[in-house]
């Protein structure tokens, strides 16, 4: 009998385990819903909350840039600029705006990056004008420090068009990815000169030989895929796999959906061959476990520029190399919320681009999640 009962135990077990893992199994099928968003919303502001320095400002380094990050990210995802929160952050930032129109630190040698971020803030805070003049003055700047001919750089030369982080050394997509964000959100459309000659550098740091790009690494991938910058011999912060061929540089995720997102900002189409070779490329590469080119380096800000592009892109699916459909919206947030912290922050393990800094790192997490908002 005790055998029996035993057996029967045994057997219960493993049709009640199989039945919680077929469970198991079909909800992590299920969508994210408006609640489970919300919940991982709320427990990442309620952290940032926490953790706001008493100057106002977010993150391990009290610079105007992770600030304007984390505020962007408090902002797009619901926040007030009311907040007592948001106040103290609008503040620290405002502090940085400099005679020029800039907004950076004192002496700092990134002064376009830090002046995209903080007027990306700004224009999320900007109710009822409050901070128009401020933001005016701030893209007047970032035109005036953009690589263009004006400046002495001829068209001809493949560092005009893009921006750097300052006018010093020589710009990047990165700085120019950004700057096309700042452009943007102040209402330059791709008639504007300060466009016109951003889609020019963008378009030469892209892996595709054309009218557009004629520097020798242009055809020896010929991916789609972009790289950081295409002066010189040009330059890709992703290394080259053993069966590249001399001259070529590799393409990688995040410098990819920043030119794809600044081409359609730039007034770009699909119908472009610019913009089908970048989607070619996003479907071959389609990704979500890795910066795809720079394995967990830079991984957040590569989710932040994959969701805006694809954003921008206005699709909704993505169909990979082995024509698999990807919610991409969906899939996004699973793979992010699986990330969360207990504290309701997010970190990367790899420090590069100082993503050990948990305040960055949730900061481009509530960006990237306003791109992904259920409906």
């Amino acid at each position: 009998m005790h055998r029996q009962i035993l057996g029967g135990l045994a057997a219960a077990s493993l049709i009640f385990g199989g039945w919680a893992a077929t469970a198991t199994r079909a909800a992590d099928n299920l969508p994210i819903d408006a609640k489970a968003y919300q919940k991982a919303v709320d427990k990442a502001i309620a952290y940032l909350e926490k953790t706001q320095n008493e100057n106002g400002s977010f993150g391990k380094q009290p610079t105007p840039a992770i600030t304007a990050i984390c505020l962007d990210g408090i902002l797009k995802t619901g926040r007030s600029v009311d907040d007592p929160m948001v106040a103290k952050a609008l503040k620290f930032v405002i502090g940085f705006v400099q005679p020029d129109g800039g907004i950076y630190s004192k002496d700092s040698p990134v002064q376009n990056y830090e002046t995209c971020l903080c007027l990306l803030g700004l224009h999320e805070a900007n109710q009822a004008g409050r901070f128009t003049k401020t933001i005016k003055n701030a893209e007047a700047f970032l035109k005036k420090i953009q690589w263009t001919d004006d400046k002495t750089t001829d068209p001809a030369d493949f560092k005009f068009g893009g921006a750097g982080y300052g006018r010093e050394g020589r710009p990047d997509l990165s700085n120019t990815g950004f700057l096309m964000d700042a452009l943007k959100a102040t209402g330059n459309g791709p008639d504007d000169p300060a466009v016109k000659a951003a889609l020019v550098f963008i378009s030469r740091c892209q892996n595709l030989e054309s009218e557009h790009n004629t520097a020798p690494f242009a055809s020896k991938v010929n991916d789609g895929g972009f790289i950081y910058n295409p002066i010189g011999k040009g330059e890709s912060k992703a290394a080259n796999t053993p069966d590249m061929p001399e001259g070529a540089l590799r393409s990688y995720g995040s410098m990819t959906y920043t030119g794809l997102k600044s081409m359609i900002f730039a007034g770009l189409t699909k119908s472009d061959k610019r913009v089908k070779a970048a989607v070619g490329w996003v479907e071959k590469n389609y990704d979500l476990d890795s910066n795809p080119g720079m394995g967990k380096a830079g991984l957040y800000y590569y989710y932040h520029t994959f969701a805006k592009a694809l954003n921008a892109l206005g699709q909704d699916e993505i169909t990979d190399a082995k024509g698999v459909k990807h919610n991409w919206r969906q899939e996004l947030l699973k793979e992010l919320i699986s990330r969360q912290q207990p504290d309701g922050s997010w970190v990367n393990d790899t420090d590069r681009w100082l993503e050990k800094d948990s305040s960055l790192v949730t900061g481009y997490v509530l960006m990237t999640m306003s791109y992904c908002k259920p409906k």
